[in-house]
Parts: structure tokens; sequence; C-alpha cells
């Protein structure tokens, strides 16, 4: 162990397993946890912290003497520099391992519930390009590399199309390409940024909130149908009308070509008046001969096939007979409800975003789905025994809280409830776990399984059944 300017270099450490939010885990000779960037279980590492706490370190690889044979080579060129693809360094068999691994660690040590034989996780079939929402920022202050930095090079060109350096809000990475989502999307991204900078557009300043492009979002569905919208800071209508016109002209096959124009101190859109140049308003996802109309605030899983997937275990979970009155709470543009209705006497959805709600009464009426019904409200004042009394008591419940859970409150409710089976969907393990503990009292888990929706990433979704005892 030795020093560097007050940060620590511990040598030869034996990565031993993959950790949360995709870093890889080591030991220091003093007992602390090490948590690594870019590294693989397996490797053996030199590296220097960069971060001290009581009980771990967070460090950075300065060399590696021995390289796992659990890696595999980046696909993208951007990997170690961009953050959204963590594990692109980790052959795919082993991002499946140690997904389910940590569901598994997170039932057990969260939960401490007892756990049927659990199901091997679905990975996707595809592990490249599945995406089908992608958001990018323009900066006229680009990150440089440290090659760049070094060097004398004098680079007057600042301008970037692309994502948000990790822990550095200002900073954006001009991306070459992306492997996230299928063509046209890099020749969309490509076009813009070029045909911004031949019509000296001016790019998004954050730090200064000045600057004419601020963001550029891309949907794409499985029956080919892309939507593209672009963010100004400000409006400029001759220049806005000769970008939107040239994306048209190279484009065609756009679907829906949308603006909006946001001067506010963030660039959410949730708040602010989407714009139609071109096109319509919206695109449609289908599913199992379901259409989905999708605008530019709605929500999706952004792995379509994977999330057909997805829905059909929901659907095998909650083993419906046709004659269930099914909750399906946090339904949010109500897929999984109308997905399960066929099965159903009735399906209630219950979501705290109007918008979403909106949106899922229009697509049951596009579908013609006459046994859903749909409410808005805070799911643990909404969700109550008045709610209860007027809807009728369910024999199924479905749940697909966010990364926080379920509420205690609604959880508190569900034990009221006494329903036959709840089939608890969950993006986040570690408080589906805190839930289950929760309903271990009436409840025994009977069914686990993992499914991967995010390849390249640590993140992983989880369906598990439970039963009344």
């Amino acid at each position: 162990m030795a020093r560097r300017n007050n940060r620590i270099v511990l040598e030869n450490l034996e990565v031993i397993d993959a950790g949360a939010k995709g870093k890889a885990v080591a030991k220091a000779p003093d007992g602390r946890v090490v948590f690594i960037n870019n590294a693989v279980p397996g490797d053996t590492v030199t590296v220097q912290t960069f971060k001290k706490k009581k009980a771990f370190y967070e460090a950075s690889i300065i060399s590696i003497s021995k390289y796992s044979e659990k890696r595999t080579e980046p696909l993208c060129p951007h990997f170690g520099t961009c953050g959204g693809c963590k594990w692109q360094n980790l052959a795919y068999d082993h991002q499946l391992f140690y997904k389910q691994k940590e569901v598994v660690q997170n039932l057990q040590r969260i939960g401490k519930i007892e756990l049927p034989d659990i199901q091997p996780i679905l990975g996707s079939e595809k592990q490249y390009f599945y995406r089908n929402k992608m958001e990018f920022s323009f900066s006229d202050s680009k990150w440089l590399t440290l090659d760049q930095i070094k060097s004398n090079e004098v680079i007057e060109n600042r301008n970037a199309l692309g994502f948000h350096i990790p822990g550095m809000w200002d900073k954006i990475l001009d991306l070459d390409i992306c492997f996230l989502q299928a063509d046209p999307s890099n020749a969309i991204r490509d076009f813009i940024k070029a045909k911004a900078e031949a019509l000296n557009l001016s790019f998004f300043n954050t730090r200064n909130q000045e600057g004419f492009l601020r963001t550029l979002m891309l949907r794409t569905t499985s029956t080919g149908e892309v939507m593209v919208l672009v963010q100004f800071f400000h409006e400029d209508e001759e220049n806005r009308k000769l970008l939107l016109s040239a994306i048209e002209k190279q484009f065609p096959q756009i679907t829906s070509l949308l603006y909006v124009i946001n001067s506010k101190g963030n660039d959410t859109l949730y708040d602010q008046k989407i714009e139609l140049f071109a096109g319509r308003d919206h695109i449609f996802e289908e599913m199992e001969g379901l259409k989905f109309k999708i605008n530019a605030k709605s929500f999706y899983q952004t792995n379509s096939e994977q999330a057909y997937e997805l829905y059909k275990i929901t659907r095998d979970f909650a083993g419906l007979t046709g004659n269930e009155l099914v909750y399906d709470l946090y339904t949010g543009t109500g897929t999984i409800a109308q997905f399960v209705a066929k099965k159903a006497k009735k399906v209630i959805g219950v979501e705290a975003v109007p918008d979403a709600i909106e949106a899922a009464k229009e697509n049951a009426q596009l579908n013609t789905i006459n046994n859903v019904e749909f409410y808005v409200g805070d799911m643990k004042k909404v969700f109550n025994e008045d709610f209860i009394n007027t809807h009728g008591k369910p024999d199924v419940v479905i749940t697909d809280p966010p990364r926080d859970g379920m509420h205690g409150d609604v959880v508190a409710q569900l034990l009221n409830l006494n329903a036959q089976k709840i089939v608890y969907v969950s993006c986040n393990s570690a408080t589906q776990a805190r839930d289950l503990a929760l309903l271990d009292s009436k409840y025994k888990v009977v069914k686990v399984q993992a499914v991967d929706m995010f390849p390249q990433t640590h993140h992983v979704e989880n369906v598990v059944l439970l039963e009344k005892r």
C-alpha cells in the first residue's frame, strides 16, 4: 500500500465480485471493500483510490496484471468514458450470472424470506441496439480526453451532441456512435449535429444558460416508426425551421417530428408544450395485437421486445382464468393492465400521473378493451378502504412500483386486502425484498423470475409471485 497526494495505491488486488451500480469489488489489505470502475471479476489490478469511507474505498485502475477469463472486448469506442454501458467488458453470460446473483442475494439478505427454487434469469435476445428511446444533449464545451488535455492541440470546435459525463452535469461526451438504439438513430443524430454546425447554430452552455440547441430525443418502435424531438432554449423561427426542414427532407421515414421551446433552468419536458412540425404527434408500438399510442411524454418500457417477455411472465404468474378481478397498481400508461385484460374478468389500474392515465384510457379505447378502468391519484391516498369498497376486493394484485418500491401504507393495505395472489414486478430487487419482508406474514413467495431488460448494464427486472399462506 502506497500513497500519492493523499490517495492510496493498492497493488495486486484480486477482483472478486460485481457490485452495486456496475462496479467491481475487491478487498483492501486493511479489510475495507474496494469498488473499482471498469474492472471484471477475476482481474488482478493495481488501483488508486479517489474516495475513502469508514467501510470502503472507491478506486480507478492504474494497471491490470492479470486479465479475467470473464472479460470480452467492448464494442463501443466510448467505453470507459461514457457511463451508460458499464458492463460491456464483461461477457454476456457472466452479466446474467451476476444479475441473478444480485437478485437472490437481495431477497435473502434484505428480505430474509424463504425462497423457492429460483428460475434462471431470462436473457435478452438483443444485447445491443435494443433501446427504443434515447436522449442526447447539445453542448458548446464538450468533454476532452486526458490525451487531448495533455497535448498542445488547440481544439477550436468544442461542440458536442451526446451524453453527460458521469458526475459532471455540464460536460458532454461527443458521440461518434452508440450501440444502444438501432438505425436510423446514429444517422439522425450525426446529421443533426453536422447540419446545426453548417447553419452556425449555437450549442447550449449549461453553466451560463445560453445557446440555441438544447436536447435531442429519438424514439423508435418495433413496427418501424420514428419520433424526433428537438429542444430549443429560445425561439428563433428562421433557424428552427431551417434545421427541422432539413431533418424532414433527409429522413422521410420519420413519423413524428416535434420541437419544444424551453427556457427554464432544467431540460425536463413534462411541463412543456410540445409542438408538431411534421407528421403526427405520436407513434404506435404493437404487442400481441395491441396498439399503444406513444407521445413525447409517454412512459413505455425502453426495450420493446424484452418488455413483451416481461409481460408474458407477469400474466403467466397471475394464472388468470377469466373470472378474476385484478388490481394493477402503479399502472403507468396501462400496458400491463391491457395485456392481461383478455384473461381477466376486469382490471382496475391506478397511477399517480394524470397524463399517464389519460394515455391508458386512450389506448384501451383504441384497442376496444372494455373490461379495464383507470384511476389517477397518489397510491397511498387513493388506494384505501373507500376505493376497495367501490371497486371490489381483487382476486389478484399486480404491482409495478418505481425504484423506491411501495409506500408502507400501500403494503399495509395489501395485507388488509387478502388477495389470493400478488405479482410484484420490480426494477430494484433491494426495495422489492424490503416489501416482501413486510408481506411475509401473510404471503409466501412461490416463484421468482429475473428478466434482463438492459444488457451491458447492471440493471435487472425481477418478477415475484406471492400466494396467500
